[in-house]
Parts: structure tokens; C-alpha cells; sequence
């Protein structure tokens, strides 16, 4: 046996790159997922949208004092 623990080492490396399953276990129905998901995406969707209208208003309040 001239490989010795290397077989086993091969084993455990395979995996520590495997992906973690995150996620699955939750115990939430497809159905309830979706309408998290939905929520979540609105509101990070609302958020960007507060966000580029807060800098529209920065943008003109610079644009306007340049011009004074």
C-alpha cells in the first residue's frame, strides 16, 4: 500500500470544496418562499429607488449652485 492516508485526505478535501446546502432546511413551503423572496426584493428594489432619487436631488442642488 504505497498511497498511504492519501486516499483519505483526497476524501476530506472533496469535502470541504463541496457547496453547504444553506437554505433547504428552513421549513418553509415553495409558496411561502417565493412571497419571502418577493418581499425582500421589493423592498431592497425601494430602497435603491429612495437611493437614486436622493442623489438626483444632491446632483441638482450642485448643478444649481454652481450656477449662482
Amino acid at each position: 500500500m504505497t498511497r498511504g492516508d492519501q486516499r483519505e485526505r483526497d476524501r476530506q478535501r472533496a469535502q470541504a470544496r463541496k457547496p453547504s446546502t444553506k437554505g433547504k432546511d428552513d421549513g418553509l413551503t415553495p409558496e411561502q418562499r417565493r412571497e419571502r423572496d418577493a418581499k425582500a426584493l421589493q423592498e431592497k428594489t425601494a430602497k435603491k429607488a429612495a437611493q437614486a432619487a436622493q442623489g438626483a436631488a444632491a446632483d441638482a442642488k450642485k448643478k444649481n449652485a454652481g450656477k449662482k
